[in-house]
């Protein structure tokens, strides 16, 4: 995802992926990074996240449950927003995207699109 580490986002998937708020031991145990990590490790990732705020906390007895601060689909939209406005062109940038649209992606947009009535 942009604007994440690559630790960063190995969480944010797991926070994603997860049914309700997260404590750090529950993050460590479904990380699937192919290396063994400390859980000083993930809290620190967990307090990077929340200082930037990609995810919020919640104090529970002794310990912070995280949790997505949005979905995996608004940070992704969110990050084309800021590459297109970042391309020096963005209106270039969405003409282009909307001419080379699939079919489905088409419908897609129409159907999210809101109606504007037609001026007589």
């Amino acid at each position: 995802m942009h604007g994440l580490g690559e630790l960063e986002a190995a969480v944010m998937d797991v926070l994603w992926r997860a049914p309700e708020a997260m404590k750090v031991r529950d993050v460590l145990d479904g990380l699937d990074t192919g290396k063994q990590l400390a859980y000083t490790t993930v809290l620190t990732v967990l307090d990077n996240l929340h200082r930037k705020g990609w995810v919020q906390r919640e104090l529970e007895g002794k310990a912070y449950r995280y949790e997505p601060m949005t979905s995996r689909a608004e940070a992704a939209a969110n990050a084309v927003r800021e590459l297109v406005n970042a391309s020096g062109d963005p209106d270039g940038v969405l003409l282009h995207f909307a001419r080379s649209a699939s079919e489905r992606e088409t419908e897609l947009l129409r159907k999210a699109l809101p109606r504007k009535p037609r001026r007589k």
